[in-house]
């Protein structure tokens, strides 16, 4: 077993575990994206990043990539890994705007604006296609070609791959082809339907407070304009 430090607590968990699936055993929530269950980690979309401590330094590291290690510090909400979520989101958003996976992202994680000009691709390039039709149904029917901004997915010379048999997986495992609710053509690019309370508690401490259930239950958010009124008596 791995000893660790985990939100200043210390916790165990077996040994070659990540830090996304330590987390998910002790009950802590952390966003992803381009991770899903049953198919190889990506750690493409940086979505699940967390502040480890290692030695004197603190760094962002994706939280479904990175092995828990003996003595690891790892911080799962401080200000700089909350920020860093929004501003992910922020450019997915940007990206595929139509998308309701994206939009529930945004909504949960209270991003209520998007600094990035919409460009409505039809692939956020986060890869589960390509591992579900490799790992799950033994095809490889398609794959990533080029770099850069050119990067795209596709078959292997862009021509009918023999090794497709329609079984629809891509589509099953894909983001963007879950349309929001307003449908392809919504009036805006942030739909905010199902928007949660902010967690103001992050700029009062530097760790996010709501551990135990949805921002705002605890009844002490200082979001609250009953709990402001409270705190200037």
């Amino acid at each position: 077993m791995i000893n660790f430090i985990l939100n200043g607590l210390e916790v165990q968990i077996q040994e070659g575990s990540t830090i996304l699936e330590a987390c998910k055993f002790y009950g802590i929530e952390i966003p992803t994206f381009c991770y899903y269950e049953g198919l190889s980690p990506y750690g493409g979309c940086r979505l699940c990043l967390v502040e480890i401590d290692k030695g004197e330094n603190s760094k962002l590291v994706s939280s479904c990539t990175y092995p828990v290690e003996e003595g690891l510090i790892v911080r799962t909400n401080t200000k700089r890994v909350v920020n860093a979520r929004k501003m992910m989101i922020e450019l997915l958003v940007s990206i595929c705007p139509q998308s309701k996976t994206i939009q529930d992202l945004a909504s949960k994680f209270h991003v209520t604006s998007v600094r990035f000009p919409a460009r409505h691709e039809d692939c956020v390039l986060c890869g589960r296609c390509v591992r579900m039709c490799k790992e799950q149904m033994q095809g490889g029917a398609i794959g990533f070609t080029n770099r850069g901004n050119k990067k795209k997915i596709e078959t292997p010379f862009n021509i009918k791959s023999e090794e497709c048999r329609l079984c629809g997986g891509c589509i099953y495992v894909c983001p963007a082809c879950q349309l929001r609710c307003q449908g392809p053509d919504a009036m805006t690019d942030l739909c905010s339907g199902c928007l949660s309370l902010e967690p103001t508690c992050i700029e009062a401490h530097e760790d996010y407070q709501c551990w135990m259930a949805t921002t705002g239950d605890c009844g002490t958010c200082e979001g609250r304009p009953d709990q402001k009124k409270s705190d200037k008596r």
